[in-house]
């Protein structure tokens, strides 16, 4: 891989009238398309902007944040497990993230625990310190995680 990569993403949102707009009762509603063609429905958290004005069938940033870090973890873990010969079935893992004040008193995401199940197939099977491996690998390899100051633990099942 090069050392350079541009990643793109367009996010649209659609003005209100200008009543709703300055008095802040907004829709937070928005759109993010990705080059592939995919589009997502996104809006503000419904925890920091109330319904109405959020969407709670949206993905908020801090949700994407949470997954982006849980995706790119789980796709180095599967590379590095199947480079090892094990054949993993299925890979769930339910990442949260925790948002509070961070050392300078702003409201950052402090940290995401990332905790993966994993079922194996097969006869060529890990073990605990193997499974630790990988994940201790997929952990260092990950570009979200070595991008961010937040906290990003593992907690495997």
């Amino acid at each position: 891989m090069s050392a350079e990569h541009q990643y793109r993403a367009s996010v649209v949102w659609q003005g209100a009238d200008a009543a709703s707009f300055t008095d802040n009762s907004y829709s937070r509603k928005h759109h993010w398309h990705f080059d592939g063609g995919v589009t997502v429905p996104a809006s503000s958290a419904p925890a920091v902007v109330p319904l109405p004005m959020s969407a709670a069938d949206a993905v908020d940033p801090e949700e994407a944040f949470v997954a982006s870090l849980s995706s790119c973890h789980m796709l180095f873990f599967l590379a590095y497990a199947a480079k090892k010969g094990y054949i993993v079935a299925t890979y769930r893992d339910d990442a949260v993230g925790t948002m509070g004040r961070n050392d300078e008193g702003r409201i950052a995401m402090l940290e995401v625990i990332l905790r993966p199940t994993i079922e194996w197939s097969g006869d060529n099977r890990p073990d605990a310190e193997a499974i630790a491996g990988l994940h201790d690998r997929a952990h260092h390899a990950c570009y979200i995680a070595n991008s961010v100051k937040t906290i990003v633990r593992i907690e495997a099942a």
